[in-house]
């Protein structure tokens, strides 16, 4: 092989490469819009007028939040009516719960009630929420202000496509060192065409292998966005439970375990429910199963947040029984895992484990 083909391939790899990289930053930026724009866009309400919004916080400051509401429109509520932030409450033989300022996390679904103040906001008189709603934004909020609140003034001012290419830092250097053995495999088959020319007995043979090394190669860095399935967990609970048994939790603990030598990896998480009940319950309470096994293996056995995709509650969509029987219901009520490894890293699929719980 000529110097001149070495030139071509090792243009070929850096190509693959780079778009591999901006691939995986278009994937994140796209479709977030960055804080900045949505404040600039925030609505200007007449002062004096009153307004009764539902939407959800899009943005939380000492004094005040951000709320998009149903229809789109983004208003700034202030907290200088001092108002009263309680529970929207369904059970009637209770008293609602209150909550403070500081629990107006993003994330929240929120309903405000007030008045147009001389700023063009909406002077917040009172702020109501429900429990379930609470708890979904207060897991999200764990995972995201920690990160946040270690950033620098500097890093703050990050446009938001490099912030986003910072929380995959630790995916980008992964591929970049496979990227970088791919190279190297490259130069070396580059090596051994080179010298098999001056070799005429086994020349042809060696130039062929070379040119099977590079495209091998090749092939390694397009794969390395693509993903299989390396494992799949499967949990199942009682009717109306998101609780772990001692069952779950020992048998989670088996299937972390085979994470730990895994790179390139990130977790799906999905959660189901029988028919049992109401709809709207079931794809609540499924998120709720989603998100009791994400707690369990972040907590105990420190898995990046990063590795795990946003988990998603189905209700009682895709069951894998049948619901008008008892067996079909129990296997309905449940959460799937899955490991999801690059095949740029590991082309072959590993198999499954299935975990159950007592019915």
């Amino acid at each position: 092989m000529s110097r001149t083909q070495y030139r071509r391939w090792t243009l070929v790899l850096f190509t693959a490469f780079a778009l591999t990289l901006a691939t995986v930053s278009f994937a994140q930026v796209e479709g977030k819009a960055a804080p900045n724009q949505a404040q600039t866009n925030t609505l200007q309400v007449a002062a004096g007028q009153k307004m009764n919004i539902e939407g959800v916080v899009y943005g939380q400051q000492q004094d005040s939040i951000i709320v998009r509401a149903t229809g789109g429109g983004i208003y700034n509520v202030t907290f200088s009516a001092n108002p009263e932030v309680k529970e929207k409450k369904s059970n009637p033989f209770r008293s609602a719960r209150k909550y403070t300022k500081a629990d107006l996390v993003p994330g929240l679904h929120v309903e405000v009630k007030g008045t147009g103040d001389n700023s063009g906001g909406i002077a917040a008189r009172e702020i109501r929420l429900t429990q379930d709603d609470f708890k979904v934004a207060q897991t999200i909020d764990t995972r995201v202000v920690p990160v946040e609140n270690r950033l620098s003034d500097t890093q703050a001012r990050l446009g938001e496509a490099e912030q986003n290419a910072q929380r995959l830092s630790g995916q980008v250097q992964e591929i970049s060192i496979i990227s970088n053995a791919a190279r190297t495999g490259a130069k070396t088959a580059q090596d051994t065409a080179d010298n098999a020319m001056s070799t005429a007995t086994d020349a042809r043979s060696r130039a062929d292998s070379a040119k099977v090394g590079v495209q091998a190669a090749n092939e390694r860095i397009t794969s390395l966005d693509d993903y299989a399935v390396k494992n799949l967990a499967t949990v199942h609970f009682k009717v109306g439970s998101s609780n772990l048994s001692k069952e779950d939790r020992d048998e989670l603990s088996k299937f972390a375990e085979q994470i730990k030598e895994e790179r390139g990896y990130v977790i799906e998480v999905a959660g189901f429910a029988s028919s049992d009940g109401d709809v709207s319950v079931n794809r609540k309470l499924s998120q709720r199963r989603a998100d009791a096994v994400i707690q369990y293996l972040a907590e105990n056995y420190s898995i990046p947040l990063r590795r795990f995709i946003t988990p998603m509650g189905y209700g009682e969509s895709q069951p894998v029984g049948d619901n008008k029987t008892h067996t079909g219901r129990v296997e309905n009520r449940r959460v799937e895992v899955r490991i999801l490894v690059s095949k740029g890293l590991t082309p072959t699929e590993g198999p499954s484990t299935s975990i159950h719980a007592s019915n």
